[in-house]
This record gives structure tokens, sequence and C-alpha cells, in this order.
């Protein structure tokens, strides 16, 4: 290579969870870190509140269609947590026991909610994680606890990753927060690290990594066009010797994929085993005269009972009677109010006792028509990680379709027993608590458009002790491929049973000691010891042992 090839000490692939906890230790620890994302750099300000194609939106999301499974994600700096609700539960402690279609633990015997618990304390403390008390609620929010304790359920507030004295109740969300109140990686790890020297490139997306003579890694990578991402601006490659996977659960198995030819062979469980977190959506469509009857609910004369589907914020009430570690597996799960917003949400929500079609026709636009008393109800549920990824795509992640947004890729998903087991007992449950007594008629979102559908994909790389059914160790290294970890969704074995962005970054924070020492052992000076990217301490201290710290 040319003395003039563009060398890192650690590049980190994505900025998501996964890639903005890495980038800010490793930089915070003296290393010279890179980040190459696939997605624009959007201020507060380019967030647009319309859901139209053609505005921001369209920008910051990666729609991807698979066969039997389609995937949304973030597409931009800042990664899932610019488009998340920012619900930040902890997994129940049963999930790290979970033996799902292997026949045995699917986590590495060393990680539990006993030893990740000081790390989630660490992600808490770094994103300003509260717990909500029911005046912090939406109205949709207490419509649905209401609803839960009339039929006999519990529901509890969420904890959330939100300033609630910023917070406008506008219901964009996932758009972005134009007013600064959720706390995304944009305002905490990511700043961070930048201040401390690391370098962030938007819409650079990685095509594969091959070995240098040195034993490092050279990445190559192309700058996709920032309005039209089927386009090309170039391409480059720069050498590291570490790389840190964090391009998501979709992306990163595809990169390591496409990388075979020029690394050697891919751990077996590379684009195996994937899961969408079990996830299902019901769409209620509320009787209004039923909701002041039996809830006693009223918004004042001349307005709708509840007609709140438009206002306040993602989910802030969930139902977890079901989170039960003494159930069977594949029949425990959560319940969650939450607010999906006008496109995808009605093309798949279905007319409850439809004679033709659910989806679309008569029945479907007389639903539209009572849009506002819509109540979204989102089942996380314990599938059986039966995705696999088909040969990669020649670049990207999935064949883009669009100019931004939609795409077509080689995931295939068919649900088994189990998976449809614990889909139709979460169904039933929603549709006892609502339609009781007349409330709402419920219907399940249509698989029969896009298959089934995730908004927090896992598992596609994932640790383990059993290096057959595992791709990383249990330090997030790949099995084979020593300098390489991955840091991201793809690295949870499983499905949680409950929004997982505290779990990922958990993860990733328990991962950063091992991937500094690896740093160190070929020749980067970097330690270890930052406070948390607010300059926090006091969760640090409980996940002793740290390297040296950082001055």
């Amino acid at each position: 290579m040319s003395e003039t090839t563009e060398r890192t000490d650690v590049l980190v692939i994505g900025s998501g969870f996964g890639g903005a906890v890495a980038a800010y230790h490793l930089a915070a620890g003296g290393a010279k870190v890179t980040v190459l994302e696939r997605g624009p750099w959007l201020e507060s300000e380019d967030f647009e509140h319309d859901y139209k194609l053609g505005s921001s939106y369209t920008r910051v999301f990666d729609f991807v269609v698979g066969d039997g499974m389609s995937v949304l994600g973030g597409n931009c700096v800042g990664g899932g947590s610019v488009v998340y609700f920012a619900a930040m539960p902890r997994a129940p402690r049963f999930v790290f026991e979970r033996k799902g279609a292997i026949g045995r633990r699917m986590w590495p015997k060393s990680v539990s909610r006993d030893t990740l618990e000081p790390w989630y304390d660490r992600v808490e403390e770094s994103l300003s994680v509260s717990r909500q008390g029911w005046e912090d609620v939406s109205y949709a929010g207490g419509l649905w606890a209401a609803a839960c304790h009339r039929a006999g359920r519990t529901a509890n507030p969420l904890a959330v990753a939100i300033d609630n004295s910023k917070c406008v109740n506008c219901n964009f969300m996932m758009a972005g927060c134009r007013f600064e109140a959720k706390h995304s990686l944009t305002s905490n790890y990511l700043p961070a690290a930048i201040a401390h020297g690391a370098e962030i490139r938007p819409l650079h997306e990685v095509q594969y990594l091959e070995r240098t003579t040195e034993g490092g890694y050279r990445i190559h990578y192309n700058i996709v066009h920032d309005e039209d991402y089927r386009l090309r601006n170039g391409s480059g490659t720069i050498e590291a010797k570490i790389v840190v996977m964090a391009a998501g659960a979709a992306a990163t198995p595809v990169i390591l994929q496409r990388s075979e030819a020029h690394l050697g062979r891919m751990p077996h469980a590379v684009g195996r085993y994937f899961s969408g977190n079990g996830e299902r959506l019901n769409t209620a469509i509320l009787n209004e005269d039923k909701v002041a009857e039996l809830l006693g609910l009223s918004r004042g004369e001349g307005e709708l009972p509840y007609g709140a589907n438009a206002i306040g914020r993602g989910p802030t009430v969930a139902s977890w009677d079901r989170l039960d570690g003494s159930l069977p597996e594949y029949s425990r799960y959560s319940l969650e109010q939450l607010y999906f917003p006008p496109g995808l949400g009605t093309i798949l929500a279905q007319a409850p006792g439809a004679t033709g079609p659910a989806w679309f026709g008569r029945e479907k636009r007389e639903i539209l028509r009572n849009w506002k008393s819509w109540l979204t109800i989102f089942s996380m549920t314990e599938d059986d990680n039966e995705g696999v990824f088909g040969p990669p795509p020649a670049t990207g992640n999935a064949h883009r379709i669009s100019q931004q947004m939609l795409g077509r890729g080689s995931l295939t998903y068919r649900p088994t027993d189990n998976t449809w087991h614990g889909w139709r007992q979460s169904d039933a449950e929603v549709k006892e608590i609502l339609e009781k007594d007349g409330l709402a008629r419920v219907m399940p979102w249509t698989n029969d458009l896009v298959g089934a559908y995730t908004v927090h994909p896992l598992a596609s790389c994932r640790m383990g002790d059993d290096q057959h059914t595992s791709a990383l160790d249990d330090t997030n290294e790949l099995r084979g491929h020593p300098g390489i970890f991955v840091t991201d969704g793809s690295a949870v074995p499983g499905a949680l049973t409950v929004n997982p962005a505290m779990t990922i970054a958990a993860v990733a924070e328990r991962a950063m000691p091992g991937i500094v020492a690896a740093a160190q052992r070929r020749g980067v000076a970097v330690s270890y010891g930052a406070p948390t990217p607010n300059g926090r301490r006091g969760g640090r201290e409980n996940s002793l042992p740290l390297l040296p710290a950082s001055a």
C-alpha cells in the first residue's frame, strides 16, 4: 500500500447505540477513532414533522423488505436513537436464561441480569433515563392503563430517555425530535466522542473488510449521494488496528458475509438466528361512547372522550403481567401502548370483522375516517430466531428500490409454531382487554404485504458460549477474526420481550474494557475509565474492575 494510505487506530462502523458507546470510550481513552455512518447528519431543525415522502423522515429511516420479514431502522448519525421512542426498560431476568430453538442457554454464562446490572446503571446515567410517574404519561397511555385496570390487569409507566420539561407532546418522536427533548445519541455519547477527537463521517457506507499485512484491517467504503442513496459520490479505504461493527442487525451480518471472500471463513452464526424481537402490532378502533361510559373519560363538551391518536408521544405505559419467569417459554410477553404514525400504520392496520379484504377496500376506508380514535398496542414476545440472511447484495445492506428509505433485502423469515404461539397468545390478550363490553374492536396488523415486521432487529451475529450457534465470544469479538468486535443489536442473542435499546447499550458498555485491552495489545495508546458522557461517575464505580483510568 502507498505511504499515503489513510489510517486510524479504531474504525467504528455505524453510530447507533453500539457504535456511539464504542466511539466515546475509545476516543476518551486516547485512541484515534473514525466513525463511518451510512446515513446523513441532520440537526434538530432539519426534522420535518409531516411524514410526507421526500421529507426528512425518508432520509433517516431504512425500510428493508425481506422474504417473510421487513425491518424498519434508523439511517442517520445517531442511528436508531434518532427515530426510537426512547423507551428504556431493562430486560427481565428470565430472558438471560432462555434456551430457544437450540435447547440450551443462548446467552454466555458470564452474562446475566445480575452481571449486566452495573452496565445498565451506566447507560441510565449517560442517557438521563427517568422513571415516569402517572402525571407524565400520554392520554393514550392513560386510556390503555384504564382499560387494563378494568380488565383485571396491571399497567406501569415506562422508563424513558426524555426530558419531559422540553416535550411538547407533538407525537413526532419517530421522525426525530425538533425540540431536543428526546435523549438521542446526538446529545450525549456522540458529541462527547467528538470532543475527545473522534471523527464522524456521514454518508459513508462500508462494503467489506480485508486484512492488512501488518495484521490490521482495511475497510472499503462507498460515499453515498446525499439525496439519492442509489448513487455513489466516490469510494475509499481506511486501515485500522481494531474494527467495531455496529451497523445494525440488518447490515452488520451483510457486511461480514461480503467480507468472507477477503477475510476467510465466517462463523456459522453470521447472518443466522435473526430475531425480530417477537414483535406484533394490533390496532384498536375505540368506541368513543363506550370510552365515556365504561372508563368515565371526558375531554370537555363537544370533544371526543378519547380522539387522541395524534396527541402525546410514543409509548408511555406497558402491561408486564406476562413477564413472569415461571411461565413456559414462548408464552411471556409485554403489551405496550404505542403511537405509530400515519403512512405504514394506516396501510397495515386491518379493519376488524371485515367481510372482504381487511387491509383495503370499503371497510378499511371506514376505519380510516375514525383514525383519531385508534389505539395501537405493541407486543414483544419470544420468537425462535428463525431469520436467515441469504447471499449479500453487490453493495450495501439491500438492493435499494427508491432514492431513500426503501430496499429489498436478503433476509428470509419463516415463523415457527413457537413464534406463532406467542403472537396468537398476545393478540388474544389485547383483544380480551380492549373488546371487553364493547370498548373497542381489535385486529392485528396484516402480514400479507411485507411479512412480519420489526423495529428492533436482533441476534444476526449473536454472542454466546457455543461456537456453532454464536458468532461472537462473550467479549463481543468475532470468532476467528481477532480485532473485530460487534456491539450493536446483532450481538444480543435473542428476543428480549421489552424494548431493546437499554440492553443493546448495556452490552456495548460491558464490551468496552475488553475492546480497550485488545487495542492495547495491538499497540494503541488507549486506556479505559472515562466517566459518563455528561461527566457523572456514580455508575462507573459499580462496573469495576476497570483498566487503568484515563486522566
